[in-house]
């Protein structure tokens, strides 16, 4: 084997079965080692940041490390903001990144840069091998620190006279670390905590413990306790729907949030982060956590924080139910031009069983949670560090990872102008993903900040309009091999995403919503393209 066969063969041999791509020349031994490794499926994407997002959906969803090839620095700096979402979700990922070979660097040709600081600002383990005998090994390595119990970004830099060198052999798996259990002294402190010191506790969950295990284990220490439960603001993965406790989000305006922790005397952390703010305000403080509160935390990243609660669970509340389960039927169908208000119904209405749900709706998905909690069993995927362009790369790395699983994908308008290739890729693979583009014509979420710092004049306004032309979502969807429909009122909405999940292949629905004045007028004529019936 040469270098690229070998890395390819360990990725396989330790549990990597999927690479997303968008590769150049310092790759290209990588590209021509797929054929001798048939096991590894190769994704092409048209931009670094697709395959990076995709990696991330992709791990999610299948729970164990996806890989993506990247092209150098340029193309680590596409990939980056994607990355940075992949390691707030804490997914277990292996970044491979060509780079010059190792007696080119001295000629400091235009594509060379400093890769390994970019990397580390999104990886917990980053290397560079230097010898071909090291390269499979290091490809082994690289994936039992994704795999570590944290789930983490491992950055593996690969010089391409490396990958060419021939006479490399494989490497066999290295052993991941598995999760501690949390202490007996830490369970005891927050059975304590719960059982008799604190008169006003707040149960805040993320991470790991928002899988179905560790929300009715939640549900049933709320029913012993009354202890209020919230869950992060930005799930990685979230199960949702039919008989599972449904529990409140941590609001994102700064005052919701506040309020929502006021008066609790402590906190307990199971799998979250300790509470801030998204964005710095004048006169808000950062820290959400009352100041006469005390904060207890019950698992570290590197512990079991599902078998803790469960733990918790069985020495509080033997014999409880789980509280907060809110499912009894299928909500029903709204109606009407579509608005913030009725918008999330007419998804829940018609939102198959065991769907992966990502949401990046932003503005338009405020009561998506509400009525998500009332519909049939799902998935949910949210955008873990903020950085938009996440949810068309996430829904397209999800369906490979379950390619019998419906997929709904709700996106803004916005944010998928960032990642809009997603939709070839997902034509190009026969992805069941239907994407439902919100568009209002604007970056609204902004719209919400700049009215908060002043009266806006017009040049301020123009700076967050997606006006002049307005975005033509049906055409671009057409131009990647992905039928689509547009959506006006709430009926049309929920008629047309019941048929969209019932089809084979990417469907886009564009549903316009809640358009400024000015936005309207720029707006595609509904008849240039087929409508919800066909026509």
């Amino acid at each position: 084997m040469n270098g690229a066969h070998a890395l390819l063969r360990t990725l396989v041999d330790s549990g990597v079965d999927v690479c997303f791509m968008n590769p150049g020349t310092s790759e290209i031994h990588f590209v021509h080692a797929l054929d001798a490794v048939p096991e590894l499926r190769g994704v092409l994407t048209l931009f670094e940041g697709v395959a990076t997002g995709a990696a991330d959906g992709y791990a999610r969803i299948a729970q164990r490390p996806a890989s993506v090839l990247l092209h150098l620095g340029p193309g680590l700096g596409n990939g980056l903001a994607n990355l940075h979402n992949a390691w707030r979700a804490g997914t277990p990922m292996v970044a491979l990144v060509g780079t010059h070979a190792t007696w080119h660097e001295r000629y400091d040709a235009p594509l060379q840069s400093d890769i390994r600081p970019i990397a580390g600002t999104v990886s917990g383990w980053v290397r560079t091998t230097g010898h071909p005998r090291d390269l499979a090994r290091d490809a082994a390595s690289a994936v039992a620190a994704a795999r570590g119990p944290a789930g983490r970004i491992a950055t593996l830099v690969v010089p391409a006279d490396v990958a060419w060198s021939e006479g490399v052999v494989s490497a066999p798996p290295r052993e991941a670390r598995t999760p501690e259990p949390v202490r007996e002294a830490g369970l005891e402190a927050v059975t304590t905590t719960l059982r008799d010191d604190a008169e006003r506790p707040l149960l805040l969950l993320g991470g790991a413990a928002l899988g179905e295990r560790g929300l009715r284990a939640a549900g049933r220490l709320r029913s012993a306790t009354g202890a209020t439960v919230l869950v992060e603001r930005f799930p990685a993965r979230m199960r949702g729907g039919a008989d599972v406790p449904a529990f409140p989000r941590v609001a994102y305006p700064p005052a919701a949030a506040a309020q929502q922790l006021t008066g609790h005397d402590r906190i307990v952390l199971a799998g979250a982060d300790w509470p801030v703010t998204f964005f710095a305000y004048p006169e808000h403080p950062g820290d959400l956590v009352p100041p006469d509160c005390e904060v207890d935390v019950l698992a570290e990243p590197d512990q079991d924080v599902v078998a803790a609660l469960e733990t918790l669970a069985d020495r509080l509340a033997p014999g409880h139910r789980p509280v907060g389960a809110a499912w009894s039927a299928r909500p029903m169908p709204t109606s009407g031009l579509l608005g913030v208000a009725n918008f999330a119904g007419a998804v829940a209405a018609a939102l198959p069983e065991n769907a992966i749900v990502v949401d990046e709706a932003n503005t338009a998905g405020s009561g998506l949670p509400q009525a998500f909690a009332r519909g049939p069993a799902h998935d949910l995927l949210t955008v873990t560090g903020g950085a938009i362009g996440q949810g068309l790369p996430v829904a397209t790395g999800a369906a490979l990872a379950a390619p019998d699983r419906p997929v709904v994908l709700l996106e803004a308008d916005g944010s998928a102008m960032y990642t809009i290739q997603a939709l070839w890729t997902q034509a190009r693979e026969g992805l069941d993903v239907t994407t439902v583009v919100i568009n209002n014509g604007a970056y609204a979420v902004l719209q919400s900040e700049l009215d908060g710092v002043g009266r806006p004049g017009r040049r301020a306004r123009e700076m967050l309009a997606l006006q002049r032309p307005g975005l033509d979502f049906t055409a671009l969807a057409a131009g990647t091999g992905v039928q689509a429909v547009r959506v006006r009122t709430a009926e049309e909405l929920t008629t047309a995403l019941r048929r969209a999940v019932s089809e084979p292949g990417p469907q886009l629905i564009e549903a316009f919503i809640a358009p400024t004045p000015a936005a309207a007028t720029s707006m595609p004529s509904p008849t240039s393209q087929r409508t919800t019936d066909g026509s």
